[in-house]
């Protein structure tokens, strides 16, 4: 059987864009539960190595830090690969990196050898970046928003199975879920390798720039972008809290409540569920009522709220309520991936989608030094003590600090140059660009937020 062969063209079509998006939606699907199975139980394999709850937390961070440092130096790098050479053979590398790293992983047999493997899994794995470029090539801009919500909903499938999985086979074993993740990763692999189009057409690539490729060039061509200039640093303020929730919930909830793999797992299930229900059916709806503008206020204010909940919890059970209450907060991703996405020319999707990644990727190298210190900090108190919530009351000011900049922002800027409808501004210059889920969000979409 002879691999599908990359078109010439991307689709142009209604009918070929939903097939195309389709695929893609198949390949994240794949993707996230093959991440999602590892989340409950890195940090108990990490622990395997270390003697106390501080060593654990300390050598955890050193885990999340190698994976933040390696994406935020290569993701541009990597986005600019897709403009020059297509979506679909990068899509395939970062798919052998990932498949690489979890079969590593689950053979590790000493700190070391985790920190490597993380090193290089950051460094090769943009799937998440070269989705959303994806994504954007077939889309318009009046669907972009509504499309980059189907996306995040195939987020949220993968990480609602993914987890609560991982917590079932890390119960039998803790090396099970690495292996599981690493065999579906291959088969996620030979799907793209025979199945998926490519969506790119060759006219539309532009030449590699090695300066282009830089995550700091990346950075000042972001901040060129017509009107857009402010969102760098609501992207940071906004990911930062997120990579912060992300490296912190196995351990926050491990000291505030005993949760292990399997509770961990469920409750990522639960943050999974409500984020098919709102990015894959409401989003739409959300959109056409209010505009992504107002959506990404409102999303960050609900989160803001979220993690304040999150923190003075002195109960399990109250984490699902405030996960089922926060519906606002899983709209702002796709609400801001399309304000930016439509600023960026057509040819540079694939770099504005990898500069997106640069800065997050930058607060996921910084976020595992912020969040496990404030948690090694308070691990002395006791359980259910409402000062271990540290660090979701940092996360709690910076979404807010980030909503008042997108409020402030938008009042700045004119309605028809940032909003869904608009069509993709060309830039007098070329701007490089980014990737990711948003300035919400960070790593995955669906995690919690």
């Amino acid at each position: 059987m002879k691999p599908a062969s990359a078109p010439d063209h991307s689709p142009t079509s209604a009918g070929s864009r939903v097939a195309a998006m389709r695929f893609i939606m198949i390949t994240v699907v794949l993707d996230m539960i093959a991440i999602g199975l590892i989340i409950p139980v890195l940090p108990a394999l990490v622990g395997t190595f270390t003697q106390s709850q501080t060593e654990q937390a300390e050598a955890y961070r050193l885990v999340m830090l190698a994976f933040g440092v390696a994406n935020f130096l290569c993701s541009p790098l990597l986005g600019a690969l897709s403009d020059r050479f297509g979506r679909r053979p990068v899509l395939l590398i970062g798919m052998t990196g990932l498949s690489i790293s979890l079969f590593t992983t689950a053979l590790a047999t000493a700190l070391w050898m985790l920190v490597a493997v993380r090193l290089v899994s950051g460094a090769m794995q943009a799937n998440i970046a070269v989705a959303n470029a994806y994504a954007a090539d077939v889309s318009t801009a009046e669907n972009r928003a509504k499309h980059f919500g189907m996306l995040g909903a195939m987020f949220g499938v993968g990480f609602m199975l993914g987890p609560i999985l991982g917590g079932l086979l890390g119960a039998v074993d803790i090396h099970l879920p690495f292996f599981v993740a690493g065999a579906l990763t291959v088969l996620n692999g030979l799907y793209g390798y025979f199945v998926l189009p490519e969506s790119l057409p060759k006219e539309r690539r532009s030449p590699l720039s090695w300066a282009k490729a830089s995550p700091f060039t990346a950075f000042k061509a972001l901040n060129r972008l017509e009107g857009m200039g402010p969102l760098v640093l609501i992207l940071a303020l906004s990911g930062l809290a997120q990579f912060t929730l992300n490296t912190t919930w196995v351990l926050y909830t491990q000291m505030k409540f005993g949760w292990g793999p399997l509770e961990n797992g469920v409750s990522l299930f639960a943050v999974g569920l409500m984020s098919v229900i709102v990015q894959g059916g409401l989003m739409g709806r959300f959109t056409s009522a209010f505009g992504a503008r107002r959506l990404a206020i409102a999303g960050l204010v609900s989160s803001s709220l979220c993690f304040l909940g999150w923190g003075l919890a002195w109960e399990g059970w109250m984490m699902f309520v405030i996960v089922a209450l926060n519906v606002l907060g899983f709209t702002a991703q796709p609400a801001m991936q399309s304000l930016i996405s439509n600023s960026a020319a057509p040819h540079v999707q694939g770099q504005t989608m990898g500069a997106v990644a640069a800065v997050n990727s930058l607060m996921a190298a910084v976020a595992p030094v912020v969040g496990p210190s404030l948690l090694v900090w308070v691990g002395h108190l006791p359980q259910g003590d409402w000062r271990i919530g540290a660090p979701y009351y940092l996360c709690s000011a910076l979404q807010l600090v980030a909503a008042l900049l997108v409020w402030r922002h938008v009042r700045q800027t004119p309605l028809q140059g940032t909003s869904v409808s608009a069509a993709p501004r060309t830039p007098a210059h070329e701007s490089p660009g980014s990737h990711a889920p948003d300035p919400v969000d960070s790593s995955v979409s669906a995690s919690p937020r």
